[in-house]
């Protein structure tokens, strides 16, 4: 996504979580010795794990960067699901994924730890994004930056261990989708990954968030998904960015993303799922709005008021998720502003488009 920002208690542990959280996952090879992505032991923070995510959810994204503590924001904004915007390496060449790419917040339990605790205590859970423009444009995505395909896979490994989540997505875009060496090690990691997960009974599965037109995925990104094909790499979801068109019309922001969506579903079933029924296709689709105005400028208005029909077109045809960029916009604190990282851009109520988003989960 294009950003001008740099970028539960309740649940059921999996049988692995009590294991991996101590001596660490296995390698994706089948080895049983100690993971060196996994964090040390911490004596004041232990991420729990959640429930299994549902089959149909609504989860803003939100850039760590830009607010206070996550599980107050869930909180006041009513969103239930986070998604966590973003993991990167601090300088291309490097294996190693931070929050922002900044090494003082590595990604392990004593960064947002405890939030994703709170979070979780509440019935939520979170989904940490690798990616995302600022990495995407200096090369410190962390496919691109690393060379090395165990390397790439062990790091997701360990997010996926030291957070207990069941989803990771992964947001490529602007240089990154035309990089193809890189699109192949992402897949080849994420294949790698999943027979790890499998090997330790751990559900994990991952989702990409692509550049889209009102005509569905530019032939990128299906070259993405056509990618995963070959390596055997399974998406659990393709969340489409139904913004950003930057092709000089006026758009209804609505329509277009209801046709993107639609056009997704054709090019999953010509990629990634042959065989699939129209139900199973598109609960693979996910639909990412800009809440406001967004990076172009007012003629790509998504206004408060399309948020409920979007959710509700969304609902009647079992998308699998809803999310917007971005939670801390959600404000309406710059009107006639474009692409502004900490309000809509938009007359609205704060927290209005969370509360629109929200009530996707009521849904199913």
């Amino acid at each position: 996504m294009k950003r001008t920002a740099l970028l539960a208690v309740t649940g059921v542990a999996v049988a692995a979580a009590a294991v991996l959280a101590v001596a660490g996952p296995a390698s994706a090879t089948g080895s049983t010795g100690p993971n060196p992505w996994l964090p040390t032991p911490h004596s004041h923070t232990v991420v729990l794990p959640g429930l299994p995510l549902r089959a149909h959810i609504a989860a803003p994204y939100v850039d760590v960067t830009s607010v206070g503590d996550l599980a107050d924001l869930s909180q006041q904004s009513g969103s239930k699901y986070l998604t966590l915007a973003f993991l990167q390496t601090e300088a291309p060449g490097s294996c190693t994924p931070y929050w922002a790419g900044n090494t003082a917040t590595p990604a392990n339990p004593d960064v947002y730890g405890a939030q994703i605790d709170r979070i979780r205590a509440r019935g939520g859970d979170v989904i940490p994004s690798f990616g995302g423009y600022s990495a995407d444009t200096t090369n410190t995505d962390i496919a691109d930056s690393c060379t090395d395909v165990h390397q790439i896979a062990l790091a997701f490994e360990n997010v996926f261990a030291a957070y207990k989540v069941q989803r990771i997505d992964l947001d490529v875009e602007a240089d990154s989708i035309t990089n193809q060496a890189g699109i192949d090690r992402r897949n080849q990691a994420i294949a790698e990954v999943e027979r790890w997960g499998k090997a330790e009974h751990w559900p994990v599965s991952f989702s990409y968030t692509l550049p889209s037109t009102p005509q569905g995925l530019a032939p990128s990104g299906t070259a993405v998904l056509q990618s995963a094909a070959t390596f055997g790499a399974k998406i659990a979801d393709v969340n489409i960015m139904t913004f950003d068109y930057w092709d000089g019309a006026t758009h209804n922001m609505l329509t277009d993303a209801e046709s993107a969506a639609t056009a997704l579903t054709t090019q999953l079933k010509q990629t990634i799922l042959p065989r699939a029924s129209a139900r199973t296709l598109w609960s693979t689709v996910g639909i990412i709005q800009m809440n406001g105005i967004d990076d172009y400028g007012i003629e790509e208005t998504f206004p408060l008021e399309q948020a409920a029909p979007l959710v509700a077109w969304a609902s009647s045809h079992g998308v699998q998720t809803m999310s917007f960029w971005a939670l801390q916009r959600d404000n309406g604190g710059c009107p006639g502003t474009k692409g502004a990282n900490s309000c809509s851009g938009v007359v609205q109520p704060t927290w209005g488009f969370s509360k629109a988003y929200a009530a996707f989960n009521s849904w199913f």
